[in-house]
């Protein structure tokens, strides 16, 4: 007897054991189905209206309103480091700006900037990608962001980024969308020429990002006079060409949008001027072209974008698109000539 006791006494630790690691393991009872977390994006939320904000702007410097425009808040920048590493530029002010993205109701991004020799060291191989990935989204979930703006300029298919960027955006959209919870975005060239820089963004990327920023600006010369960098034609020619020749979805094409001026036919050096300071020098809210000066520069003509342009800018996005993009929310006026506000007025979004 007392030998069977023992024997029982055994099998009941035994069973005892064997439920306790199956319970850690948890291992699920017989006949429950396991659900996979879902990697999908999150949900859209309309017409994008995005603002970027870098980290050198003093976001007390922008009034509440100028944040209730946007429906997103770019920060910029994070970078990439020469050793595949991630530094954030000023994260006590990105603290700061989250905190008044989120209180006028916009979702606050982190945008990811850097030399192309360091996203290209950093994406040359599967563990540096990982990496990366892993430390954007250690910040991510750090500051309580609402996911990721990259900024590459520009993979290309002269040295092979094309593919490796491919890869790095397919591993980073697989770790934002998990459980739907980060978006996705990338800054993107307008399109107009063809190129390297052009034919790095793949198709096969559209449905991996929730949308892109198309920077239709800086299209300038340093030797032709009177040329716009930023007309309503090459807005034309980018969405044309990434939505009809691509096939970017148009819930996906975001069109940028410039704050800035900048001459023709000269040095850019030392002679780009913000909106508000070429308003500032007389130039018209209604014009997109004024006579300024601007260091040993004296009396130069700067052309940018009046309200009447960005309006039409607007328009066409509404239209034929699905947001737009402001390069950026600094250099805009904060009154009634501002860019911003000709945006929403012209696209019925409140603020």
């Amino acid at each position: 007897m007392k030998a069977f006791r023992a024997e029982v006494l055994v099998l009941i630790s035994i069973t005892v054991m064997v439920a306790t690691s199956c319970r850690k393991k948890s291992i699920p009872a017989p006949g429950t189905t396991v659900t996979p977390e879902v990697i999908a994006p999150p949900p859209a939320f309309g017409f994008y209206v995005v603002g970027y904000l870098p980290s050198y702007r003093d976001p007390a410097t922008i009034p509440d309103v100028k944040f209730r425009m946007c429906n997103v808040i770019n920060y910029a920048f994070a970078s990439v480091t020469s050793a595949g590493g991630l530094t954030i530029s000023d994260p006590a002010r990105l603290i700061v700006v989250a905190n008044k993205a989120k209180a006028n109701s916009a979702k606050i991004m982190l945008s990811i900037s850097g030399a192309h020799a360091d996203f290209k060291n950093m994406a040359a191989n599967a563990a540096g990608r990982t990496n990366f990935v892993k430390l954007l989204m250690n910040a991510v979930r750090q500051y309580s962001l609402n996911g990721v703006d990259m900024d590459w300029e520009y993979p290309t298919t002269t040295d092979g980024t094309d593919v490796t960027y491919t890869a790095l955006m397919k591993e980073l959209s697989d770790s934002c969308h998990r459980g739907s919870r980060y978006y996705l975005t990338a800054a993107i060239t307008p399109g107009k020429y063809a190129g390297g820089a052009r034919d790095a963004i793949r198709s096969e990327l559209f449905p991996y990002v929730d949308w892109f920023n198309i920077m239709a600006y800086d299209d300038f010369s340093t030797t032709t006079p009177y040329r716009h960098h930023s007309d309503f034609t090459l807005a034309q020619t980018a969405l044309n060409y990434w939505i009809n020749t691509r096939g970017m979805p148009a819930s996906k094409a975001v069109l940028g949008l410039p704050a800035y001026g900048r001459p023709s036919g000269i040095t850019q050096t030392g002679t780009v001027l913000t909106y508000s300071g070429i308003l500032g020098q007389g130039g018209s809210p209604l014009s997109d072209s004024a006579t300024v000066t601007a260091g040993s520069f004296t009396n130069y003509k700067i052309y940018y974008n009046g309200q009447p342009t960005i309006k039409k800018k607007a328009m066409l996005a509404k239209t034929m698109a699905n947001g737009v993009m402001l390069w950026e929310k600094g250099q805009d006026t904060h009154d009634n000539n501002s860019l911003l506000k000709a945006v929403c007025d012209t696209i019925g979004r409140p603020y």
